[in-house]
């Protein structure tokens, strides 16, 4: 048998291979990010504009990736119907033996509309068979709350008309319910835009009077704000995002960036 000397010994001569190896053992897949959701997800163009591009060109660390389906219009329903969640399944399958894989979910702007065609009971539905569809395939599903809309009332000082608390709700039970993760922009958009005030909040504006969609800055400020959120609660998102304390400091800090 080994003295306790000979072994001290034996397990000093191994350490160096022992840490040699592990960072390549453990080392974390890149992630890859599947963006699904309306016009406040979506790519900037003519009817609409959201966070979805400043999230995946500006906070992902080199190696991770995405591709951003958000689509204008697009309801719980009308974006399974489309096929658009077809293919959100179809990439994440894909793309499960190379990354880490993440899903995105914000409906809400245009589920709420009494044109949609869509009941709260239909939309919590649809939202839950989202996720649990997300994770047959081996992918992880993230909730977020729908982003605010710049729209404010006649207070001293104005406060953003919160018209999307209902979808906000439904989407965290929705969370709850499919034990799924979870960010909350639209409060954290509300409560920025507030802080900052009328006129810098419009400033985010994709045209003058559309007090929903983002421009091309706007998408890169609350891309950053998705981002942090994520990163704060869920530690391998974080190892997968960059920092940028410039504007994380001025969102937080309620300055406009």
């Amino acid at each position: 048998m080994f003295s306790l000397f000979q072994t001290v010994l034996l397990l000093l001569h191994l350490l160096p291979s022992l840490t040699q190896a592990s960072p390549h053992h453990f080392a974390p897949k890149p992630a890859y990010f599947l963006l699904a959701g309306d016009s406040t997800t979506a790519t900037q163009s003519v009817g609409g504009g959201g966070w979805g591009d400043g999230f995946l060109n500006y906070t992902l660390k080199s190696g991770s990736s995405g591709h951003n389906y958000g689509h204008n219009g697009a309801t719980t329903k009308s974006f399974r119907e489309g096929g658009d969640w077809a293919r959100v399944i179809s990439d994440a399958k894909a793309k499960v033996g190379d990354y880490a894989v993440y899903v995105t979910i914000q409906f809400g702007h245009n589920d709420q509309k009494n044109t949609s065609g869509v009941s709260l009971e239909e939309y919590s539905g649809n939202l839950e068979a989202f996720a649990k569809e997300v994770k047959e395939v081996g992918a992880v599903p993230i909730f977020v709350t729908s982003l605010t809309r710049r729209k404010y009332n006649t207070a001293t000082p104005p406060k953003i008309k919160q018209d999307l608390e209902v979808q906000r709700n439904l989407t965290l039970a929705a969370a709850q319910a499919t034990r799924s993760r979870q960010i909350d922009l639209n409060i954290a958009s509300t409560n920025y835009c507030n802080a900052i005030g009328t006129e810098a909040a419009w400033g985010y504006n994709l045209h003058p009077t559309d007090y929903t969609h983002l421009n091309v800055h706007g998408s890169v400020v609350f891309g950053r704000m998705v981002s942090e959120l994520m990163a704060k609660r869920y530690a391998d998102i974080g190892a997968v995002t960059e920092r940028n304390l410039t504007l994380s400091r001025e969102i937080w800090d309620g300055v406009a960036a």
